[in-house]
């Protein structure tokens, strides 16, 4: 009797549950439904009916509320991931700097865009929109939607360089779907300038250094020999990224592990050190080879003090 008992009252946990489910989608559907829709395609070309004006969104994947904070939006953001509210040593990324609240906003999923949608249907402020970068990695972007009655909007994140075409349909899209055009513009301007300005003050230098940076951080801290071989801000300098090759696929010009060897015979003239790889620890990290590593000792940028 006692089981029976039990089982009963676990059925009626189950029905409430999962009638509170189906309240909070209806409801939802309900409010975005007889709100004013519009409709934007997003990087997925994918057609996405969004509200006419936006109040409240949140931000999935790597990247992705960086994107947000250039267009002076956090004030809409609702929510975070988990990798907003962690405690670090030290915080290396300039957005979270700028925006301490971050850290005391509700967590909506995991990091990396390991969405979590019923946390997101429970949060006390409901997004209006999802934006989503990176989305072959964590929860897929479609089925989110489908699960939150959320629209999802799917950014690719790009860079300065090969993926400037990408970086700047992201900008395109977010100034569409928040209404703020002009700072897309204002944006786009921006790095252009700049990086005509660098080009421009460097091309007739005669002789470029070979330069390396090392650290660089990819999903996490990483050692000295972690490297971008596209590195930006060399290239809009015209320096000679000792790491760079010839043929640079899509898998490998973002991040590559550079062997100790080539650093060693390539010997660069100057040696630059991604500040995040402090936080692989005291005894970790860029830092750490540089002062305590035998082959790195032996490079005449370390020797010279050109770090």
């Amino acid at each position: 009797m006692a089981f029976v008992f039990l089982e009963d009252i676990l059925m009626k946990k189950i029905y409430w549950s999962l009638l509170f489910v189906c309240l909070s989608l209806t409801l939802l559907t309900s409010i975005v439904i007889s709100q004013p829709l519009r409709q934007i395609i997003d990087a997925g070309q994918r057609r996405v009916s969004i509200p006419e004006k936006i109040d409240r969104i949140i931000c999935s994947g790597p990247g992705c509320l960086r994107l947000i904070t250039y267009f002076n939006a956090q004030d809409l953001v609702v929510a975070v991931d988990t990798f907003e509210t962690r405690e670090n040593k030290f915080e290396a990324r300039p957005y979270t700097l700028a925006n301490p609240q971050f850290k005391e906003l509700p967590v909506f999923g995991g990091a990396r865009g390991y969405d979590d949608p019923e946390k997101i249907l429970g949060l006390a402020n409901q997004p209006q929109v999802i934006f989503k970068t990176y989305i072959t990695m964590g929860y897929d972007p479609v089925e989110l939607e489908k699960k939150t009655g959320i629209p999802v909007v799917i950014l690719e994140y790009g860079d300065l360089t090969q993926g400037k075409n990408n970086f700047f349909n992201a900008l395109d899209i977010i100034g569409k779907v928040l209404k703020k055009e002009s700072r897309t513009k204002e944006l786009i301007n921006f790095f252009e300038d700049h990086i005509n300005e660098l080009e421009e003050r460097t091309k007739n230098i005669a002789e470029t250094k070979n330069c390396f940076i090392g650290g660089i951080a990819f999903k996490g801290p990483h050692g000295f020999q972690s490297t971008e071989p596209s590195y930006p801000p060399f290239q809009f300098i015209n320096a000679k990224n000792i790491a760079a090759t010839s043929v640079m696929s899509e898998k490998n010009f973002r991040h590559s592990n550079f062997s100790k060897e080539k650093i060693l015979i390539a010997d660069p003239d100057i040696i630059f050190v991604d500040l995040s790889t402090l936080q692989a620890g005291k005894h970790h990290g860029a830092i750490h080879e540089l002062g305590n590593d035998p082959v790195c000792q032996g490079l005449s940028a370390v020797k010279a003090k050109r770090v």
